[in-house]
């Protein structure tokens, strides 16, 4: 790992513009719209969250996989890979990226078969049918996609140390760590640096336990460009009130059903689709 973020492929390679993000999407949100896209994203981010928990994965990997699944689609179209193939997947590399340890082939897919079927069947009325070649397949586009730039910088490590500097530890870190958590499902971490999402999510922190008054010298005596900080919170803030109105059981059907759909090529073993009719092979090349 690089000792400094600025130093790191993180940096150089893996900050984006929102302009960026517009053009590369262009085509999924003609078909969708912007905020049907977030809401997809945001319930895609509950999947792997809620697949990593099953596997008992610490929360970095869970963060990183979802890093990974965003940075994908950053630069893919929906229609290049089916999200629900590429979330597994992305947790799969997550965990040996962050030295949690290969996951067994077999509990991987058991374990994604049961979160599917237990939780997410208003989503997912068939059963899930991709096996570890398939994660092994999308594993390689995956990294051949980000140009095997695998180290994160999370906002978690900065956000300790603010939260020590400050002496609030006990009074912010659980609240402003849940708001780290939060941003996951926005596009902050595509954006922004980690420190300045730890800071803008400390922020919020000491809004919601009431605190500006004594943290209110330490943030004017930082040397960050704050409206970097302000455009993190909106960003945050406008997922809560999409969150607030979204009804994802509702909802999500008909998001599925509107999603770009991958172009299916034919699979190696010669057989066009599994007995769910879901095709076996899911990537496409642009």
């Amino acid at each position: 790992m690089a000792g400094n973020f600025w130093q790191s492929s993180h940096c150089k390679q893996w900050i984006l513009t929102k302009e960026f993000l517009l053009r590369e999407r262009n085509g999924d949100l003609q078909v969708m719209g912007e905020v049907d896209y977030q809401k997809l994203m945001m319930f895609f981010a509950n999947v792997i969250q809620s697949i990593g928990e099953h596997l008992k994965l610490r929360q970095q990997v869970i963060a990183t996989a979802t890093v990974f699944f965003k940075r994908f689609y950053s630069k893919h179209s929906l229609r290049s890979c089916d999200p629900l193939l590429l979330a597994p997947t992305c947790i799969f590399l997550a965990s040996k990226v962050e030295e949690y340890g290969v996951i067994s082939n077999s509990r991987l897919i058991s374990v994604v078969s049961a979160v599917i079927k237990n939780k997410y069947s208003y989503a997912f009325p068939s059963e899930f049918n991709y096996r570890i070649h398939h994660v092994w397949e999308c594993e390689f586009y995956l990294l051949e996609l980000m140009d095997c730039c695998l180290v994160i910088y999370h906002p978690y490590r900065p956000l300790v140390q603010y939260v020590n500097d400050l002496g609030l530890a006990d009074n912010l870190l659980p609240i402003a760590w849940r708001i780290v958590n939060d941003s996951y499902r926005t596009d902050v971490n595509l954006l922004y640096p980690p420190f300045q999402i730890a800071l803008a999510c400390l922020h919020m922190a000491c809004v919601v336990q009431n605190q500006e008054a004594v943290t209110y010298q330490w943030f004017a005596d930082l040397n960050v460009e704050m409206d970097k900080i302000i455009e993190i919170t909106n960003t945050i803030l406008k997922l809560y009130d999409l969150w607030k109105g979204f009804d994802e059981k509702g909802e999500i059907g008909g998001l599925l059903k509107k999603m770009p759909k991958a172009s299916l090529s034919q699979p190696r073993d010669g057989k066009g689709e599994s007995s769910s009719g879901r095709s076996s092979a899911s990537i496409t090349d642009q």
